[in-house]
């Protein structure tokens, strides 16, 4: 895998959604040796384009990660009735929010469509499994396929359904979980365990993600079989991160003191650090995704730029006390430095 994109170093910039990803950051993780991956996810087809334009001048190897559909409907009576919880919170901000739940598939086609015309290296997927027919048109069009798994289940299916490669992501890891299944939150299975198990059932390369902010711990993934190691949190103060300032600061606030996994947010299993509006809200969120990310999203955004952390989804896995404000690049070497 590594002399396939022109890696020196087994690490990967793990594609963080929603903005803390940038084409800064994809291209600093090359130029440490490593390779970097664009965030498809809540942006438009013409945004993705302009990223990967951006990107591709620079002349190096990349991924870009889509998210795939896996509807989780909301019921509309819960929506309905949590969004009056949660439109007293956006009072404080002036904002309304949407009364009527919004399903949709974040634009999956279009942006599959513009990596058939214009294809890119690495192509992975996460939240759900594409269809057979879209995983053999990208890789026929020269892309590797990866899959995003959270269990050796998951990993037999994304077998079969012709990917390449696998990313391992384990319950530790921040953001959002790639589980199929996000009706059931991921076992808290130790990200080497987890490789160690999959690599054992399913004959494809892994790259391991979850946790993972130390030498040591990327070190310990690679000597249990992952060809690879893929790593967000550690990365989020980084100087090309393209994360907000309210978001960076709490990373390093004493008053945040865990991560935890929440769906009060936006409907689906996601690991962040505790704050008020999980303390408040998880016991009262119903799942559903994509509608409750369009319900929290104006609130969300809007409390990041005023500074109030306790009302943003401070996405973070469990090494976030790791992160360290500098260059991606320098970061990505210190994480390849016990191998």
């Amino acid at each position: 895998m590594l002399a396939q994109f022109g890696m020196s170093i087994p690490l990967i910039a793990a594609p963080m959604a929603g903005g803390p990803t940038t084409p800064a950051m994809v291209s600093a993780a090359t130029r440490a040796g490593g390779l970097g991956m664009l965030a498809a996810g809540y942006k438009t087809a013409e945004a993705v384009e302009a990223e990967v334009k951006q990107v591709r001048a620079e002349g190096i190897p990349f991924g870009i990660n889509l998210f795939a559909p896996n509807p989780l409907p909301v019921d509309p009576e819960s929506y309905r009735a949590y969004a009056a919880i949660i439109q007293r919170d956006a009072d404080r901000f002036g904002l309304t929010l949407p009364p009527d739940p919004v399903e949709d598939s974040d634009r999956f086609d279009e942006k599959v469509a513009l990596l058939l015309d214009d294809p890119v290296p690495m192509v992975s997927f996460t939240f759900g499994i594409p269809p057979r027919g879209v995983i053999a048109a990208l890789r026929k069009a020269g892309s590797v396929a990866v899959q995003t798994v959270t269990t050796p289940e998951e990993a037999a299916q994304a077998h079969e359904a012709g990917v390449d490669m696998l990313a391992v992501q384990a319950a530790a890891a921040g953001g959002h979980s790639g589980t199929l299944s996000p009706r059931t939150p991921p076992p808290p299975v130790p990200v080497a365990e987890l490789v160690e198990r999959i690599v054992a059932a399913v004959p494809l390369p892994v790259i391991a993600a979850g946790g993972l902010a130390t030498p040591a711990a990327v070190a310990e993934v690679i000597r249990a079989g992952a060809a690879a190691a893929a790593v967000g949190t550690v990365l989020l103060r980084a100087d090309e991160s393209g994360a907000s300032a309210t978001h960076r600061a709490a990373l390093t606030d004493p008053r945040f003191t865990e991560t935890v996994l929440t769906h009060a947010f936006t409907g689906r299993p996601a690991r962040g650090l505790r704050n008020a509006f999980i303390d408040a809200h998880e016991a009262q969120a119903p799942l559903g995704y994509p509608a409750l990310h369009h319900l929290t999203s104006p609130l969300r955004k809007a409390a990041a730029a005023a500074g109030k952390p306790d009302y943003v989804h401070l996405w973070a896995g469990t090494g976030y006390r790791d992160a360290t404000a500098e260059p991606a690049a320098d970061i990505l070497r210190r994480l390849a430095s016990g191998l």
